[in-house]
């Protein structure tokens, strides 16, 4: 029973492969250029559909080469943000008018100076201020902290800015905070006569 099973096994690939050329020797020949042609085209769109998926791999792997190397800063800038907001603080806490000696004035223009570099720094490397006074609110670079009824603006409006936003090039950084206009309570439509 068992030398059956052994010469079965036996069966080398090589004499399999010429037991398939002998079948399709028996082939009409136009029946094998068919099946050829379509083993062909099959092995051609195999090829393509390859070489298509390599290439959208380089693309994307390059799209995210250059998304990483523009924004890598992006938790480093995040950082500095709040040095930026406590130079522009140090520097509203005093105002010129007030600084009447020497010593006041230069530390002011030290720390006028210091912001100035920081924001010029920011610039390079492609951070920029949102300061978005009496523009129309956008929800994808401010949020709201409060809305005041004003009838000097219209709705929607920014009337103050509690801290500017950064953009790093294209993506938000941080959002602005800001109070918005609405519309003046007494400046409602009156009621419809009954």
């Amino acid at each position: 029973m068992n030398d059956i099973g052994d010469e079965r096994r036996s069966v080398s690939p090589a004499d399999e492969s010429a037991a398939n050329n002998n079948v399709e020797a028996e082939l009409p020949a136009e029946a094998r250029i068919a099946a050829l042609e379509a083993e062909l085209a099959e092995h051609k769109d195999r090829l393509l559909r390859a070489l298509a998926e390599t290439e959208h791999t380089r693309r994307r792997a390059q799209r995210e080469r250059e998304d990483a190397a523009k924004y890598a800063i992006s938790g480093f800038a995040k950082d500095l943000l709040s040095a930026a907001d406590n130079l522009r603080r140090a520097l509203d806490s005093v105002p010129e008018a007030m600084a009447r000696d020497e010593r006041t004035r230069n530390l002011l223009a030290g720390v006028a100076a210091t912001e100035r570099e920081l924001l010029a720094a920011f610039e390079r490397h492609g951070i920029r201020r949102i300061d978005p006074s009496g523009e129309p609110f956008d929800h994808n670079f401010h949020q709201a902290i409060y809305e005041a009824e004003r009838t000097e603006e219209p709705p929607g409006t920014i009337i103050e800015v509690l801290q500017p936003g950064y953009l790093i090039h294209d993506r938000l950084l941080r959002p602005a905070m800001v109070g918005v206009a609405k519309k003046a309570a007494n400046s409602a439509e009156p009621a419809a006569p009954q």
